[in-house]
């Protein structure tokens, strides 16, 4: 798998945080798409499901090629009810991007009424 440098800074910087329940990343869609562009994915399709209750929309997708290596990166994503944050499921070569469970994240995660 290519180096996601961008990707990585959101991860430690606390922007996305992975939730094994969900097998997924919680974050701001538009923070993973900026570092997918950043590390070299140029986006060829985006698009954005309609949400039923509002004008928000309830979820949507992304996908880039890096021009240079030919490797494809999606991420698609559902939008919580709360927040500008999403559950965001990110592959790379159609290999999922996981991540690891700390504590802190898993004690986070519980406070919100998922389960820990």
């Amino acid at each position: 798998m290519q180096a996601m440098n961008a990707v990585d800074e959101l991860r430690g910087q606390g922007r996305m945080t992975w939730v094994e329940s969900e097998q997924g990343w919680i974050a701001a869609p538009d923070d993973i798409v900026v570092a997918l562009s950043t590390d070299g994915f140029e986006e060829c399709k985006r698009e954005l499901t309609t949400s039923r209750r509002g004008s928000r929309p309830g979820g949507g997708m992304w996908q880039g090629i890096n021009t240079q290596t030919g490797v494809v990166a999606s991420a698609v994503w559902v939008h919580r009810q709360r927040g500008p944050q999403a559950v965001v499921f990110i592959t790379v070569e159609g290999e999922p991007l996981k991540g690891h469970v700390s504590r802190r994240e898993a004690d986070s995660h519980h406070e919100d009424g998922g389960q820990g």
